[in-house]
């Protein structure tokens, strides 16, 4: 500039792509970076990215996946939470357990249902009680007048003046009275008055039951009245005493026994034992027990499987001789055993009873021939091995049968036949 002697020059303006003018926005010429920036870059709202389709179908495929995951372990989860509430509970909902329809109640008359149907209603439980003493048994009905056939033990504590209360199956319950007892054939028969309507108990035939044969004892065991078993006849013609002491004739019962494993225990004693056709075959009146002693009602143990019935012919025999006479006949062959022989057999005793002689005089014995000390061996072909054995084969018949009796004499065997005589009963 003129005057000073310096020559200024002129400084132009820098160019910036769109900014504006500075010296036009600013006339004091000054310069702001953060402005040019701003100019240079200014800012923007983000847009939408641009994707491929590649991408597109994996992020498709890993939603895919991801869902079903969680799908399958929520259903995982409500599975075992319904599992667990089924197994606790039991299911949803009522239970309705699957069951049989109803049937008809009739059965097979040889079932051992349709034979206890048709026996029932004719076999009675007695509660007797007198003199201190009581008990339980049972019986069963013989006819329509109103007798009863049951064992003698069972009625024996009732003595002359005790008392008889007969329970029938319906529930409906009679006073007895005894007819007539014996306690050497262990039977009894009691008449009830006042009823009507009883249905006797047809009776079979003992002598054709076989080993093996199926049999149903109905009895009171324990005082459960109405008790139905079954079995089988195991053994026929075995020999038993029961009750007394043996010897005494009056308190000894001798009976050649139909043998059952048919479970019978104290209570059953006078019971019918019947065959597939709901017959009497036998009368149940002792047992076995553990300890080895067959007694009437085997004190209180209960059934090993072994019980002895009276059979039906003898016990038919004795019934009639009790109702018509109140007393029954016992056979005899007329002689005097020594019941104290320990050797095989039955031997005739060296002296009578109350002071007479052995064989009684008159006698069926003495009349065959017999002679004391004569050991009895046989009876009609079947060994006898006691003096107890001899009694009991002899009871099962009838008194004027004949016995054919193989004996030993002197060491030499013979046989000898006699016709069976009759006593009084005790």
């Amino acid at each position: 500039m003129p005057g000073d002697g310096v020559a200024v020059a002129a400084i132009p303006a820098q160019a910036h792509p769109g900014a504006q003018d500075a010296s036009a926005a600013d006339p004091w010429g000054r310069y702001d970076p953060w402005a040019a920036a701003a100019a240079a870059a200014p800012l923007q709202h983000a847009g939408p990215a641009v994707v491929s389709e590649k991408q597109k179908r994996r992020r498709a495929r890993r939603v895919l996946i991801g869902a079903a995951l969680t799908l399958a372990l929520v259903s995982g989860v409500i599975g075992g939470a319904v599992g667990v509430y089924l197994e606790r509970n039991g299911g949803v909902g009522t239970v309705e357990l699957p069951q049989a329809g109803k049937e008809a109640s009739g059965r097979d008359p040889g079932s051992v249902a349709g034979i206890a149907a048709q026996a029932l209603p004719s076999v009675v439980t007695l509660h007797v009680s007198g003199s201190g003493e009581a008990g339980t048994g049972t019986g069963f009905v013989l006819d329509g007048r109103g007798h009863i056939l049951t064992n003698n033990h069972v009625v024996e504590p009732a003595g002359d003046n005790g008392d008889i209360t007969v329970t029938f199956n319906s529930g409906d319950t009679a006073e007895a009275t005894v007819v007539g007892r014996d306690s050497g054939y262990d039977l009894a028969v009691v008449k009830v008055k006042g009823v009507s309507g009883l249905t006797p108990l047809p009776l079979g035939n003992s002598d054709n039951v076989r080993v093996g044969d199926p049999v149903v004892a109905i009895g009171a065991p324990f005082d459960l009245a109405g008790t139905v078993t079954s079995g089988i006849i195991s053994a026929r013609e075995r020999p038993i005493t029961a009750g007394g002491e043996k010897g005494d004739g009056s308190d000894v019962s001798y009976v050649d026994a139909l043998q059952t494993d048919a479970p019978i225990n104290p209570g059953n004693s006078g019971g019918p034992l019947l065959d597939a056709r709901a017959r009497v075959v036998g009368i149940n009146s002792a047992i076995r027990s553990a300890d080895g002693a067959a007694t009437p009602d085997g004190g209180q143990s209960g059934s090993i499987g072994l019980g002895f019935a009276i059979p039906i012919n003898q016990g038919k025999r004795v019934a009639e001789e009790l109702i018509n006479t109140g007393k029954a006949v016992h056979p005899v062959i007329g002689i005097t055993l020594d019941m104290d022989y320990s050797g095989d057999g039955a031997r005739v005793a060296a002296k009578g009873g109350d002071g007479g002689p052995p064989v009684s005089t008159g006698g069926p014995g003495a009349r065959a021939g017999i002679k004391a000390g004569d050991v009895i061996t046989e009876v009609d072909g079947r060994r006898v091995h006691s003096g107890e054995e001899l009694i009991v084969k002899t009871r099962a018949h009838r008194p004027g049968d004949r016995l054919e009796l193989t004996l030993e004499r002197d060491g030499e065997e013979r046989t000898v036949t006699l016709t069976l005589g009759s006593s009084g009963g005790g």
